[in-house]
């Protein structure tokens, strides 16, 4: 851990101005050093407070990842100039912040890295967002967070002074309160986000800059999941009996919420409704407590990290040459850039979950637990699958085809930057397929 924590501290103290693929370089060093922990199959102390499973072990993978690829995503930052070595640093704290949340074994610890994500989040849209309404975009994202993390902070500070205990694997005894089942729950269900609670993401997504729209569908969400997993067997016999309310949002949300993504004209708009769906479909596995849904949420998690990803780079890439995400305005691509196509097919496919993406095996564990639960929500399934489909051509054949904007006087192809950032993208979703029992835990 200690040699981690001193590469982080090295990069925070080198900054320099045109040096941010230095940066990307250390962190792919951490990654492959970090990689030689996955054949630990159970809880394996780092220190007094940090330990590390296969369930951890993956999304800690996913953010050294995704953060990586904010880095080489972000160069407009480092030719303006742009506040580029305040841009570095905050990027930094947000991967600690996170990677420390997946590692902790206190609950309070978990906690605490949990909320302070948000700040590092919240200076990206501030700092770096696009147009005026980031403001918005920010308060949005602010409050929808705090108000449920008051009543978690409570619970947790209720369960240490009933037990004298904060640490999350020793936690196996249930609570029959209800109060307490839902401000812990909340919490959650608000990073997912789940339908009713989602508001903030789709305004959040719109405003932030390319970095910030992949943090947030890449790490951010998963956050959510990641401590659904770990504080539900808390409280696991009140889960029996209440768990199907989200169930029941989030399958009818789903649809809806698909639906409405056949209405936006925004790229990246369009993006972030998709995330709600597909989040909601992992939180329905995750819900009906069985071993299928516990691994396919899992699944789904890293396969929409990385799917989701590349599509907001897509939408960035065509949004720095036409000046405007307008699905109205950015039509015809194929015409104009034919070799970036292939990656908007590419990327569009693993959305939709067709093989061999690792959404693909995400859904179909999906699928087994939530019909082992309910037999009858067959077709509410068959729906969300559709619809899934449906927005994702519609994405696809409405930004590639057509008759393109006549007022884009000059175009250009994309830099080998960009394809390399697209491949990283697409290459771990497509490959983790065929170790696929890797991510079996427990």
């Amino acid at each position: 851990m200690l040699k981690f924590i001193g590469m982080n501290l090295f990069m925070m103290f080198m900054f320099k101005n045109k040096m941010f693929y230095y940066y990307s370089n250390m962190i792919f060093i951490m990654i492959f050093i970090f990689q030689f922990y996955w054949f630990n199959y159970m809880f394996m102390g780092l220190s007094y407070f940090f330990g590390l499973d296969l369930l951890s072990f993956f999304l800690i993978m996913l953010s050294l990842w995704i953060t990586c690829l904010m880095i080489l995503s972000s160069e407009v930052i480092f030719t303006k100039k742009n506040k580029n070595l305040f841009f570095m640093f905050n990027l930094l704290i947000l991967m600690w912040l996170l990677i420390l949340s997946f590692l902790s074994l206190s609950l309070l610890g978990f906690y605490l890295f949990f909320e302070s994500s948000l700040i590092p989040t919240l200076f990206l849209i501030l700092g770096w967002g696009y147009q005026p309404e980031r403001l918005q975009a920010g308060i949005y994202l602010l409050f929808y967070t705090l108000f449920v993390s008051l009543p978690m902070f409570v619970s947790v500070i209720y369960l240490y002074s009933n037990n004298s205990l904060m640490y999350i694997s020793y936690m196996n005894f249930c609570y029959l309160n209800t109060l307490f089942y839902l401000s812990m729950v909340l919490a959650f269900l608000v990073k997912i986000p789940m339908f009713m609670l989602h508001l903030w993401l789709p305004k959040a997504h719109v405003e932030a800059p390319i970095s910030g729209s992949m943090i947030l569908a890449g790490i951010m969400l998963k956050l959510g999941g990641y401590g659904l997993i770990r504080v539900m067997e808390i409280f696991i016999l009140k889960g029996l009996n209440l768990n199907y309310i989200w169930m029941v949002i989030s399958l009818i949300g789903g649809i809806y919420v698909s639906m409405i993504c056949l209405s936006q004209v925004d790229l990246k708009s369009l993006i972030a409704y998709s995330s709600v769906v597909h989040m909601g479909m992992m939180l329905i596995g995750l819900m009906t407590l069985n071993y299928w849904g516990m691994l396919g949420s899992l699944k789904l998690m890293i396969g929409h990290g990385l799917c989701s990803s590349g599509l907001f780079c897509l939408a960035n890439m065509v949004y720095e040459r036409s000046g405007s995400r307008s699905l109205l305005l950015n039509k015809g691509l194929l015409n104009l850039m034919p070799s970036l196509c292939l990656w908007w097919f590419l990327l569009s496919i693993s959305n939709m979950a067709s093989p061999i993406s690792l959404n693909l095996l995400g859904e179909i564990s999906l699928l087994n637990s939530i019909m082992s639960w309910n037999f009858k929500v067959m077709i509410l399934l068959m729906l969300m699958s559709f619809f899934s489909a449906i927005y994702t051509l519609y994405l696809y054949s409405y930004s590639q085809h057509g008759k393109y904007y006549s007022g884009l006087f000059s175009y250009f192809n994309g830099f080998l930057r960009e394809y390399m950032i697209l491949f990283l993208h697409w290459y771990p979703l497509n490959i983790l397929f065929l170790k696929g029992n890797m991510m079996v835990w427990f």
